[in-house]
């Protein structure tokens, strides 16, 4: 195929991908609130109302107001500003340990699905015993450690995903081996890790773009639960897990602490979840569900 037919074909592929994604009002939802909520994280790295590190004790525990659109906590932190910087940090601390997640499990689930046998027998009750072992647990016992901190719960969170993504590759890998382009490659003499690269990763790559954006949504809720336990984000760095754990003594008199925060969360995993069910949709027409 000629470059210029190659170029043509993709800009047709990309048309044809956002024709589809608009009509799905799934994926729309979930972009929009996610998108809102990544551009909240970039715009706290230059500017947020109140600097989120200068207590002001005389405005502890105001009600939400003109001065203070969600209220200010215990200490007289601004409220806005602190989620705003909080979401920062929880969306990097995810989005790290989904790609730690991704980037080892990936090569282990399709390398068993390559060589089987006894290779894929290993790696999987290895995966089993992995996956047995919770984030938050993981968590408990490398700040045992090493002590608590946001790095930790990165590595927690981390090694909770591995087994996730390389079940996730062995298995849709699984499915494409006997497929006639894959013994055809193998016919011209390609080898198990040339044809790994070239045909079965390019084929899974939907698959496992949709389970990432899955993760990242359980990776908001994990590293909220460890700063929560105190094994995530230490102060004075905000974190909406951090936030919820101080205002659970003031909910009689400052219920704002906790709804703030606990509404970021849930708005931020559901646009995440409904992201994920649209590129479900969009991407492998086969998993559309029964509307």
């Amino acid at each position: 195929m000629a470059q210029g037919e190659l170029i043509a074909t993709e800009h047709e592929d990309w048309r044809h991908f956002l024709r589809k994604a608009l009509g799905n009002r799934s994926f729309l939802a979930g972009a929009t609130i996610t998108l809102f909520v990544v551009a909240v994280a970039l715009v706290s790295f230059v500017w947020t109302p109140y600097d989120v590190t200068k207590l002001v004790i005389a405005d502890r525990l105001q009600a939400p107001s003109s001065a203070h659109w969600f209220g200010t906590d215990h200490f007289g932190r601004d409220i806005l500003s602190m989620t705003m910087v909080g979401s920062r940090n929880s969306i990097a601390v995810a989005l790290i340990a989904v790609g730690i997640g991704m980037a080892l499990g990936v090569p282990l689930g399709t390398f068993a699905a390559a060589r089987r046998g006894l290779t894929d027998e290993v790696l999987m009750r290895a995966s089993d015993i992995v996956f047995a072992f919770p984030a938050l647990l993981s968590a408990v016992m490398i700040t045992a450690i090493f002590g608590p901190g946001a790095v930790n719960a990165i590595i927690a969170i981390g090694i909770f995903n591995v087994p996730v993504f390389a079940r996730v590759a062995r298995g849709a890998a699984l499915a494409l081996w006997p497929r006639e382009f894959i013994l055809a490659a193998r016919a011209s003499g390609k080898g198990a890790g040339l044809i790994t690269l070239q045909h079965i990763l390019p084929n899974i790559a939907n698959l496992l773009l949709v389970q990432g954006t899955i993760q990242f949504s359980l990776g908001i809720l994990a590293e909220a639960g460890l700063s929560y336990v105190g094994l995530g984000t230490q102060p004075p760095a905000p974190s909406w897990g951090r936030m919820l754990f101080e205002a659970q003594t003031m909910m009689a008199i400052a219920p704002h602490m906790a709804i703030v925060p606990g509404l970021a969360i849930i708005v931020t995993v559901l646009g995440l979840n409904l992201l994920g069910d649209g590129l479900r949709d969009v991407l492998d027409p086969r998993l559309r569900r029964q509307r």
